[in-house]
């Protein structure tokens, strides 16, 4: 473990190996980007924990994550401004590193 009881991340802030993830590890990593997990942030989390399972990676853009949820969730929280409410910045590669997950391949 690392700093903060953290598991070994790489310079970005994404876990090094995804088996190291709990729910714990996720709150501390939301909490660097001033992110308090709602249970529409777990819906979140949990999608994306099992579409890395189905697919063994993360979506690999921002647009194809909000096509998953979309397909997944539905039109209301499959839409950018919902996603970006949640996770600021680029939401697939927030919320990826929140969920323990490779970093999107595609995102900046």
């Amino acid at each position: 473990m690392s700093i903060a009881n953290l598991p070994d991340r790489n310079n970005e802030g994404f876990l090094e190996n995804a088996n190291d993830w709990t729910s714990v590890v996720a709150e501390k990593i939301a909490a660097e980007d001033q992110i308090e997990l709602s249970d529409n942030h777990w819906e979140i989390i949990e999608f994306l924990r099992d579409f890395y399972k189905a697919h063994e990676m993360s979506p690999p853009s921002n647009r194809l994550f909000v096509k998953a949820v979309k397909d997944a969730l539905g039109e209301q929280k499959g839409n950018s401004i919902y996603l970006m409410q949640l996770f600021p910045g680029t939401p697939a590669k927030t919320a990826c590193k929140i969920a323990g997950l490779p970093r999107p391949t595609n995102c900046l």
